[in-house]
């Protein structure tokens, strides 16, 4: 298992630029760039989960019509005068007036709420707040689970996951023998279906990131004049 999945962690690593991951990134990325290219300047971005590094690599560090938030729970450096970094919650953006962003941009975050609930929470406060939105999240029906590396994780037992993250080191994360953080680091993970964004972005067109003929990742796209058969 470990030599299986740390030949995943460098494939999937989005932070190296040779890495499978990075280059799926950078082709889902252009498409939300040409989308954005019709929208006036300036402009206003909220990014729910987002970093210096992730703008940083994309070169949007230098514009200067462009400025956005990224908020996290726990704070970040500020290291650029267009990017601010700020601490809150996905699931509670009651800090910002409605429509106060032009676009609301989320990458593989919304994953990570532990529960439905959640997941609908945030994607409230982002359809209340955004002008527009581009909101991308891995598929629940991909083989390969894009957190801990294992085919078919997503569908096994939380108490068989639990024990597997207790003794292995699975993805990115794990050996962890407590086994409560073990069940919570399972759990943090939920992954969404196509009928369940649906269901929470009833305005959104939905596309398909496709690998080897699977659709590896949806991405929710609102807001934008922008349509695509679901």
């Amino acid at each position: 298992m470990s030599s299986s999945t740390s030949i995943m962690r460098r494939l999937s690593d989005s932070d190296a630029p040779s890495s499978l991951g990075n280059k799926l990134r950078a082709k889902r990325f252009s498409r939300f760039e040409a989308l954005v290219s019709q929208l006036p300047r300036p402009l206003r971005i909220l990014d729910v989960g987002g970093t210096n590094t992730f703008w940083e690599n994309r070169g949007w560090d230098q514009h200067r019509d462009v400025e956005i938030l990224t908020l996290n729970l726990h704070p970040e450096e500020r290291r650029h005068e267009r990017i601010i970094p700020v601490v809150g919650d996905a699931t509670d953006l009651s800090e910002f007036a409605d429509r106060c962003f032009d676009v609301v941009f989320s990458n593989s975050v919304i994953e990570h709420l532990f529960t439905f609930e959640n997941q609908r929470q945030m994607a409230s406060e982002i359809q209340r707040v955004g002008k527009t939105f581009w909101v991308q999240t891995p598929n629940y029906w991909f083989p390969m689970e894009p957190h801990f590396h294992i085919l078919g994780w997503q569908w096994m037992p939380v108490e068989t996951r639990t024990s597997m993250l207790q003794h292995h080191r699975c993805g990115w994360r794990g050996p962890c023998s407590n086994r409560a953080e073990a069940r919570r680091l399972v759990e943090e993970v939920r992954l969404l279906t196509a009928k369940e964004l649906r269901m929470i972005f009833p305005t959104a067109s939905l596309v398909a990131e496709r690998f080897c003929g699977f659709v590896k990742s949806w991405t929710a796209i609102g807001g934008f004049g922008f349509t695509r058969p679901n």
